[in-house]
Formats: C-alpha cells, structure tokens, sequence
C-alpha cells in the first residue's frame, strides 16, 4: 500500500500496526515499524517524534510518546517529552505496556519477565549503602512495564532497578 508514515512521514508502502491495548492502528514505514519492535534505526531517526506527537490521531501519539520514553536518556528526547501533554485517557493508553516494550541487554538480546542476567559493571546502589558489583547474577528479573531501560532484580537483599544497559543475559 502506498501511502504515507504516520510517525516519520516516508512516503511508499507503508502497514497497518496495532497500537494496544485498544484496537487503533497507525501507518507506519517499515524503518519505523522495526524501531517500534527494538530494532536498530538510522542515527537522528527518532528526532521526527518531536513533530509527529502533535498528531490529532491519539494512536499516532501514544506511539510517539512510548518512543519518546524509550529515548528519554536523550536529551531531545527529553525536552520533547517535557512540552507534550496527553490527555488523561491517552496517558492512560500510552503506559498500558504492550508487546511494543522490548526489554533488551547490554548486547541487544531480548530479556524476558524471570531471566537471569549478570551486571557488566559494578553499579552503586542509591540507598542502599553498597555497590553491586560486576559479574553479580541476577535471578528471576522482572521488566518495568512503561520503560525499556529499567528492570528490577534483587542483589543483596534488596529490590532495586537495574539498566539493561549493564546487564548481559545469562
């Protein structure tokens, strides 16, 4: 189908994605179809979601919100999220996590509700007055529903949240 991306603006041969819980979908290009699933995308892609989450769609802003989030370590990213105001029931529908979450490890792969990890580098743990240290294995991780950058795990005792980015699957 040619037509054109709802998040990007690509034109070409665009598909249908499902923006769940609800049933709404939104026309995506396949460079943004595969960056919603986690997959790489070109450097500076991304910096269009400051334009495309003033869509009047609601699904096409929820999906620019749940990027925005992903990216929010970014300081684009960051301020983008800052001016962006959903209304309570969109907020609601964006932090409802889907299947659009990936969860991924220090090496890209795939982290899943219960796995076992190893931090890549010792971590100071913000009250908890210890560092956990590097090669430690977390068992049983669980995954932050509304980030793809925190899981939580116990080390020492205690509850903490983690950053894939230093922690490898094990």
């Amino acid at each position: 189908m040619m037509s054109e991306c709802e998040i990007c603006g690509a034109t070409g041969d665009v598909s249908s994605v499902a923006v769940v819980p609800k049933t709404d979908t939104v026309e995506l290009c396949e460079t943004c179809a595969g960056g919603l699933k986690g997959e790489a995308v070109p450097d500076g892609h991304w910096q269009v979601l400051a334009t495309s989450m003033w869509s009047e769609r609601d699904a096409v802003k929820v999906v620019s919100w749940r990027l925005l989030t992903r990216h929010s370590d970014e300081g684009w990213a960051s301020d983008a999220l800052d001016m962006l105001y959903l209304e309570p029931e969109v907020e609601e529908w964006a932090k409802a996590a889907g299947p659009d979450i990936i969860h991924r490890d220090s090496n890209g792969a795939v982290l899943s509700s219960g796995d076992t990890v190893v931090l890549v580098k010792d971590l100071p743990v913000k009250g908890g007055g210890f560092t956990a240290k590097r090669g430690t294995a977390v068992r049983g991780i669980s995954l932050v529903s509304d980030n793809a950058g925190h899981i939580e795990g116990r080390v020492e005792g205690q509850r903490i949240v983690i950053l894939t980015e230093f922690v490898k699957k094990k």
